[in-house]
């Protein structure tokens, strides 16, 4: 498919309209387009425009989730806080949760936000970002719609649960790991639906144990239905370390359930007793280390530094360009975009200028040129 590519002033300023035309406060329609944005610059299509109509637009238009976000505490220390985040916008959810355990960790060095009753918070690495730019260590977790089985299991019992983590250094990008616990997950089967590439082999399992290839759309439809499932890292059975996968996978289910007393696996769904559309319900976990409670942020992220570069330059395999670290690889995308812009692919088109019109937003897209 062709993509055309649509500047970041444009793409903030529409987006951004569009949330606010749909009942979004502009301040929390800001945000989340900007968590939604950054997916894009760091290059991770599958939850960049890409997801900006289905995701969030037609949720808040089929009711199931709240444009107005009501952020409460339900319970707060000086190091942690439980947050009832009542089905609002999972991006504006996700920002103050990781602002607090921010504010936490500044003050007591440590700080723990724990969340249910949210929604898709977006790209999970913009949260550990935000800690990085602070000086601080930040990981986070969200449980997700059941789509991935279990080792041995053929259905879908938990979300692609991504664990994330990002860590200050002296480097012009921080290190950043930020990947599902399955070996790939629902957005990038929507993306290749979209752009007609298959299923990469071992990345869905049928209910019959059988691996499924082919149209990446049939998959999706069959992961929906409930006879086929996403596999963990590590693919099916135990040979290449699925079992780790399932393993990780299920440290974020808990932490995104058993400390908020939050929904888990088939409650996740985002369908009630008969079937209708409902609510997802979805739990996150937020934790802040400040670093200058320990030695300190510059030691922090010189010693970061060192260690990644160490690793950057050992041995490289033969025909091997070079050894990244992660968070690098999204870095020289977003180096390689700033001028250029964020591509569009013609199905995301067709939705972009559908929100336009249904909002009677007045926006000319250069696909339409």
């Amino acid at each position: 498919m062709a993509k055309v590519n649509l500047d970041w002033k444009t793409a903030q300023s529409f987006i951004t309209d569009a949330f606010v035309g749909v009942g979004v406060p502009r301040e929390d329609a800001e945000i989340c387009t900007d968590v939604l944005l950054e997916s894009d610059r760091r290059g991770i299509e599958s939850h960049g425009c890409n997801r900006f109509k289905p995701i969030y637009i037609d949720r808040i238009n089929d009711g199931i989730q709240n444009p107005v976000t009501n952020f409460e505490i339900v319970k707060e220390t000086e190091c942690t806080a439980v947050v009832d985040g009542h089905d609002g916008m999972g991006q504006v959810i996700g920002y103050k949760s990781m602002k607090l355990a921010i504010e936490k960790a500044k003050k007591y060095g440590m700080g723990m936000v724990v969340v249910r009753n949210s929604c898709h918070y977006g790209i999970a690495g913009y949260y550990p970002t935000m800690a990085c730019k602070e000086g601080c260590i930040g990981i986070t977790g969200t449980n997700a719609r059941p789509s991935v089985a279990p080792t041995f299991g053929v259905e879908g019992m938990f979300g692609t649960n991504p664990l994330t983590i990002g860590i200050p250094t002296d480097e012009e990008f921080d290190f950043l790991i930020d990947c599902a616990t399955s070996i790939t997950q629902n957005g990038k089967i929507e993306y290749y639906a979209r752009i007609n590439e298959d299923v990469h082999p071992g990345t869905v399992v049928d209910i019959n144990g059988n691996a499924v290839e082919g149209d990446a759309g049939v998959a999706l439809s069959q992961i929906r239905g409930g006879t086929a499932a996403l596999t963990t890292l590590g693919g099916i059975g135990e040979a290449l370390g699925g079992y780790k996968g399932y393993g990780y996978a299920m440290v974020v289910e808990l932490l995104s359930s058993v400390l908020q007393d939050g929904n888990y696996g088939k409650a996740l769904d985002g369908k009630d007793a008969d079937g209708n559309k409902a609510p997802y319900h979805l739990g996150h976990f937020f934790i802040a280390i400040d670093t200058n409670h320990f030695l300190g942020e510059d030691l922090c992220r010189k010693k970061a530094g060192e260690i990644i570069r160490s690793v950057r330059a050992s041995k490289k395999a033969p025909g091997a360009e070079r050894i990244y670290s992660a968070g690098e690889k999204e870095y020289n995308i977003w180096c390689s975009r700033k001028e250029t812009g964020v591509p569009i692919n013609e199905s995301v088109q067709a939705e972009m200028s559908k929100v336009r019109d249904d909002l009677k937003l007045n926006y000319i897209f250069p696909w339409e040129k």
